[in-house]
């Protein structure tokens, strides 16, 4: 006589795989900040997770043998996101489960680090991110396309030279003459190569900017906060 329970039964064996996969609270958690919070490097969601990148990296990559993440390789970055539209209605079902309203987080205050640091060389954090989206709202870069890190500059150059710099009078060498670098912190780009060097040199030397006694500290002056407040919408 038959039963309900059948090995060859494509739905139960769905379920089964996907509760395989969440039963892990790494594999679990990663999948609840990606439907939260949008996509995620590897360092960025090992982070968040309080886990080493190469225990992350074990869990994400049977995520993705499962379908349930996907991977978008950004010039150096892979970005992490979550494989199904369907999924946040599950872990939003699993949470009400546990007695909770849902999956979102709650907010994080902003950190010093959040608003300004340096990356390498160049700003990054949320001044970054706003200089980045500055120069293209206002056509002096091309917007990037996702294949690539290097960004090509655009027709008028108007704006660099509001934030102190002539992109004519720089003399690239080896190295990429503007580049978009993934935030971490903000997961949209900031200004990388040397038009980004160039740039938080010329914050410094404006007295915009000034380095803090912390590795890659950045902190906004006075003067800084008022010229930014005008310059970089949003800021």
């Amino acid at each position: 006589m038959g039963g309900l329970v059948d090995a060859g039964n494509a739905v139960q064996g769905a379920i089964v795989e996907l509760t395989r996969e969440l039963a892990d609270p790494v594999r679990l958690t990663a999948l609840q900040v990606l439907a939260a919070e949008g996509p995620h490097t590897m360092v960025q969601l090992a982070d968040a997770l309080g886990v080493t990148a190469p225990r992350l990296g074990n869990h994400l990559a049977r995520l993705r043998t499962a379908g349930l993440v996907t991977v978008e390789h950004t010039g150096r970055h892979a970005v992490y996101r979550v494989g199904r539209e369907d999924l946040l209605g599950v872990l939003t079902a699993l949470a009400h489960y546990a007695g909770k309203d849902g999956i979102t987080p709650p907010d994080r205050a902003e950190s010093a680090a959040d608003l300004a640091h340096t990356c390498y060389d160049h700003a990054a954090g949320r001044l970054g991110v706003a200089v980045f989206a500055l120069l293209v709202s206002r056509g002096a870069l091309r917007p990037p396309d996702g294949s690539a890190s290097e960004v090509a500059l655009g027709d008028d150059l108007s704006a660099f030279r509001d934030l102190g710099v002539s992109p004519a009078e720089v003399t690239p060498g080896r190295r990429r003459p503007a580049t978009a670098c993934l935030d971490r912190t903000h997961r949209v780009p900031h200004l990388g190569g040397v038009l980004g060097h160039e740039v938080l040199t010329a914050f410094l030397a404006d007295g915009l900017v000034r380095r803090g006694q912390e590795d890659r500290e950045l902190l906004i002056t006075a003067r800084g906060r008022r010229r930014f407040g005008t310059l970089l919408p949003g800021f």
